[in-house]
């Protein structure tokens, strides 16, 4: 990186390479990007009443090195994390005056041809998010854990995608959102489904989502990887995925003293990004947010130092630059009186794409 006086190293690998190339961009003087932070380590002997070593800690604790040197670390700066914590500055800076809650809600409607079970993204990282023990936030508490699979609702996602039941899982926004943004919860659920859930539990049962090595024959291997072997490569899926993927951020709080929930969201849908883009849309969905934030961070437009995440920086060019790349984030507004289905009730703007997210006169 000196010798070719890069400026900025973007960390597109798996999560387990982490730490050089995040001390490596530190030593070289370079501006660090990466889409996920550091593996967890679940508490040895009470997992899902203590909380072990959370998502990115080491990672979070080089932040005054960082900051000593002037540099900046942006992790999490995928599309969960990343784009979800943008629509999180965005709801507490435009939106909301106090906020309660912010849930990220992902879902699908994702179909693969010719496939009983095959994952849309990395099975090992699904395995790692899925099995861990899911962590909470909340301001009277701190970070804690629930078993796997906790608090099942039932959230409507938009763009056609139709209700599903989503749980609560391991994911970093859970992390860097509080660090940010004042609240009183922060948590983040997956719409898995229960067959996807069956599997994975059978994957634990087997034992094989372990990552520790055995001996077979002559070789060592872990069963996770094995697991991840044998399993389609969810890249070279996309020709025979049908449907659309959904990214938010569900916020409840209060604007000028009235309770409100809001939806934020980004929908990819997969026809159109293997027609125009060659990739699946769950990959192409997080490749575009770590793009668009590199132009940001090119311009100047972005800039500090520290290790952060998205939610710290202005949400507006952002997502204004997003739909510059001609996909547009969205915006539901929810609660008691829209609640579950906005579209019902004959709302203005349902599902309607907000081109521009265009900062409120004073």
């Amino acid at each position: 990186a000196q010798a070719h006086k890069i400026d900025i190293i973007v960390n597109a690998c798996d999560p387990r390479l982490n730490d050089p190339i995040f001390e490596a961009a530190y030593e070289a003087g370079c501006t660090y990007v990466d889409m996920a932070m550091n593996l967890s380590k679940p508490h040895p002997t009470n997992r899902y009443n203590e909380v072990g070593e959370p998502l990115g800690a080491a990672q979070l604790a080089a932040d005054p090195r960082w900051r000593e040197k002037g540099l900046l670390a942006l992790v999490g700066m995928g599309v969960e994390p990343g784009l979800s914590n943008v629509f999180a500055r965005y709801a507490a800076d435009h939106l909301f005056d106090t906020i309660d809650e912010i849930g990220v809600r992902d879902g699908s409607n994702l179909s693969i041809d010719g496939f009983e079970f095959a994952p849309t993204f990395s099975i090992w990282t699904t395995i790692e998010e899925c099995l861990n023990p899911p962590i909470v936030w909340e301001k009277s508490r701190g970070l804690f854990t629930t078993e796997c699979f906790s608090e099942p609702e039932v959230f409507h996602f938009p763009a056609g995608i139709g209700a599903y039941e989503c749980v609560n899982v391991e994911h970093e926004e859970v992390l860097l959102i509080p660090r940010e943004i004042e609240c009183n919860r922060v948590t983040f659920k997956y719409s898995l489904g229960a067959e996807f859930i069956d599997w994975l539990k059978t994957f634990a049962y087997l034992g094989l989502d372990s990552t520790e090595k055995i001996r077979v024959g002559d070789a060592s291997v872990a069963p996770r990887d094995v697991l991840a072997a044998v399993l389609p490569n969810p890249a070279k899926l996309g020709h025979l995925m049908h449907g659309r993927t959904c990214a938010g951020t569900w916020v409840k709080g209060t604007s000028y003293g009235e309770p409100r929930e809001v939806y934020l969201y980004h929908v990819a849908d997969n026809e159109t990004t293997m027609r125009e883009y060659g990739s699946q849309a769950v990959l192409w969905q997080t490749a575009i947010c770590p793009v668009v934030a590199l132009e940001l961070l090119a311009t100047g437009t972005w800039k500090g130092v520290g290790v952060r995440g998205a939610d710290a920086f202005d949400a507006v060019p952002f997502l204004n630059l997003l739909g510059d790349y001609n996909t547009h984030h969205g915006m539901i507004e929810m609660g008691p009186r829209l609640w579950p289905s906005p579209k019902a009730t004959g709302q203005r703007g349902w599902d309607r794409p907000i081109r521009r997210a265009i900062v409120p006169s004073a």
